[in-house]
């Protein structure tokens, strides 16, 4: 039997594969069809009816969304199957439906947060009645509370099950359904609680009417009010892309864009609510600490002041890069800085062992970047995750891993802290020290045809932290998760949960020759240090930064600019444009959305305008000309939104230094405590203060039962 099916659509001969719905055939022949319930990336419900097309001969019109190709006949002359999208037939079928939908419906079009972008209006406008033919009183439906992000109005719900399907086959937390039956049915949660995944967010833009809509975005703007710029996100390594929605000055909200390769179409809660947090606690002018206490100053007396600080012994100056810093900002510093003789930058905040192994040797970028790629997983049939929660660390590509468990019979090992991963996997170990025997799940990864092998960030802690990479890349190289040749498969890679990360790597935005790294540096309590530049570090304690005289550049006021002696404001990662490389090494760029508030100026320009301050002027005057330096430079950074993928199988094929450290047996946790606090501008927002309560009102619940 052909793996293919030939149609006429609309008098169109096309020939399509069997498993495509007739939606999709009609639609590959050009042929628009409406729809509420279907949706690409769900299961087929085929509740709404809108999608009805005319199939020649049969009885009664066929719902387009339920009918699969390879199911039809041909006509019983031989000839393909006659399909009509258009005509009185189709149209009238149509308008039955719709009328049916808006029995129930409410007139809320003036008052509702869909309006503007709504299916229902869109398709109503096409296929609706001037007037109601219905004479009874429309029912009504109590709202539910699915907690501080979805706002519900059920009434005006039509019952397509998407947010049903998309909790339980893509979220992996069946938490809403569907009760009653007739015109008693409504959506709700069970037993009355709000949502707890970290996609929850992801139903809003899955709606097609205004029943599940944003609370946090309610009544703020109109969507033709919006100014749309499209960017990516940085609060997680993943580079989601993302379209951030401006009014005025200020971000009215953030919404996922198509990316495959990335983040399909899906968005965390973190990324997609974070916005209210960039208008709170914003440094937006230069302080100075004098007698214990933050003043105002200005730009001119600030630089002075750094300046000052900088031209000291160069032995006792360090510089961190936390985890939202841009490429940009780590390139002007670690050139201004080197210049100066200063050899003790980092980035490895908590002491990993990336980039370089402890014995000095520099590590191929291959040995810190996720190789396999995001969408790879759906390729592997083996997967050995090593001391990372992708639930927290990277939740959207959790949910790949789910879709390829659920569809691809995704075999999942896990060597860590056990954690309700949305999936089912094998635990193996809590430490490290498991990879020495991997039990059965060792028969998995070699029987595998495409094994993937995927190290924590944090599980590269320290000496004992490379032995885990050290050993993590043996195993690849042993049970065939890295294959070079005429099929390539780079099966092995790193998971980073900083958005800044990668980028500080390729850029070398480490110890110099002769320098501390971050673990040293802060192991000391900062003895022997005078001047530490802390560029957007929040996330390290600040007491064992000891006396030394702190510069905090950055965005918002947290515990970096609590600690600072100086602090030079910055923009946020919606205020400008800066280059940032997700865990897969995809080299990618934000854009401008709002102006900086205040007097923040970028990063790097704040360095270029120390230069000349010490005696150093840097080589670059403007954006343009520090990308062009840095591309001919690190010519990594000349490729944007490309990930290299399996290109990375042949550098893989070489054995990684040998540890010098064993295996430990200490047992992993998860770097991230809670999910909506891990970066400043999280911890500013409202509503992630609003998530962070509500998980911990459900943890102590689900402890006292």
């Amino acid at each position: 039997m052909s793996d293919t099916f030939k149609l006429n659509v609309d008098g169109k001969d096309i020939e399509v594969p069997r498993h495509y719905t007739l939606l999709q055939a009609c639609e590959e022949a050009g042929a628009e069809i409406p729809r509420f319930c279907f949706h690409e990336r769900l299961s087929v419900a085929g509740n709404c009816r809108m999608c009805l097309v005319q199939w020649v001969g049969a009885p009664k019109p066929i719902a387009s969304c339920a009918q699969t190709v390879g199911d039809m006949r041909m006509n019983p002359d031989g000839t393909p199957p006659n399909i009509k999208t258009v005509g009185d037939y189709v149209e009238k079928a149509r308008n039955g439906v719709m009328e049916f939908l808006l029995i129930n419906h409410p007139l809320d079009c003036p008052i509702c947060d869909q309006g503007g972008e709504c299916d229902l209006q869109d398709q109503a406008v096409a296929y609706g009645r001037s007037g109601s033919r219905y004479e009874l009183n429309k029912r009504a439906v109590e709202d539910k509370n699915m907690g501080p992000l979805v706002k519900t109005i059920m009434t005006r719900c039509i019952q397509c099950t998407r947010c049903v399907r998309f909790a339980a086959e893509v979220a992996g937390v069946e938490e809403i359904g569907m009760i009653s039956r007739g015109e008693d049915a409504e959506i709700t949660t069970y037993l009355e609680k709000s949502l707890s995944s970290e996609l929850s967010g992801n139903v809003i833009d899955l709606c097609p009417v205004g029943a599940l809509t944003s609370k946090p975005y309610a009544f703020n703007a109109r969507p033709w009010e919006l100014r749309k710029t499209e960017s990516i996100d940085v609060m997680d390594a993943m580079g989601s892309a993302i379209r951030i929605d401006a009014k005025g000055a200020g971000v009215m909200r953030i919404l996922p864009r198509l990316s495959e390769e990335v983040n399909e179409e899906w968005l965390s809660d973190k990324s997609r609510f974070v916005w209210d947090g960039l208008s709170r606690q914003r440094l937006d002018r230069p302080f100075i600490r004098e007698n214990g206490k933050l003043r105002p100053a200005g730009w001119n007396e600030a630089l002075t002041v750094a300046a000052e600080k900088l031209k000291g012994d160069a032995s006792k100056i360090a510089a961190l890069a936390g985890d939202l810093a841009n490429v940009e900002g780590m390139k002007a510093a670690k050139d201004l800085l080197t210049s100066l003789g200063v050899s003790s930058l980092d980035c490895r905040l908590s002491g990993q062992s990336l980039g370089v192994a402890p014995s000095g040797d520099k590590l191929p970028r291959e040995s810190y970047i996720l190789n396999p790629t995001l969408m790879g997983v759906e390729d592997a049939d083996a997967l050995l995750l090593i001391g990372t929660n992708p639930r927290l660390e990277a939740a959207v590509w959790n949910a790949r891993i789910r879709k390829a468990w659920l569809w691809n019979d995704l075999k999942v090992g896990a060597i860590g802290e056990a954690a309700d991963l949305t999936f089912d996997y094998t635990h193996i170990s809590s430490s490290p020290d498991g990879l020495k025997d991997l039990g059965e799940f060792s028969d998995v990864l070699k029987n595998a045809n495409r094994p993937m092998i995927v190290v924590g960030e944090d599980a590269t802690r320290g000496a004992s932290g490379y032995a885990t990479l050290k050993a993590a890349h043996d195993l690849a190289l042993e049970c065939g998760a890295i294959v070079s040749g005429e099929e390539d498969w780079a099966g092995f890679g790193v998971l980073h949960s900083a958005a800044s990360r990668v980028g500080a790597l390729d850029l070398g935005f480490l110890p110099q020759e002769g320098g501390s790294s971050a673990a040293d540096i802060l192991g000391s309590k900062s003895e022997g240090f005078e001047t530490v530049v802390l560029l957007g570090v929040d996330e390290i304690p600040m007491d064992q930064l000891g006396n030394a005289f702190v510069i905090y550049i950055g965005s918002h006021g947290d515990a970096g600019a609590a600690r600072a002696d100086l602090i030079l404001p910055a923009p946020a990662y919606t205020e400008q444009s800066g280059t940032y490389v997700n865990t897969e090494g995809r080299v990618q760029m934000t854009t401008v959305a709002v102006q900086p508030k205040g007097d923040a100026k970028p990063e790097w320009s704040i360095f270029r305008a120390l230069s000349p301050m010490v005696g150093k002027q840097l080589p670059y005057d403007s954006l343009d000309q520090l990308r062009a330096q840095l591309r001919e430079e690190l010519p990594v950074f000349a490729g944007l939104s490309f990930a290299p993928g399996q290109a990375g199988a042949s550098a893989l094929k070489a054995a990684l230094p040998v540890a010098s450290e064993p295996l430990s047996d200490e047992a992993l946790f998860c770097p991230i405590g809670d999910f909506y606090l891990t970066n400043p501008i999280a911890r500013a927002s409202l509503t992630m203060a609003e998530c962070s309560l509500q998980k911990q009102t459900l943890e102590v619940s689900v402890a006292a039962e």
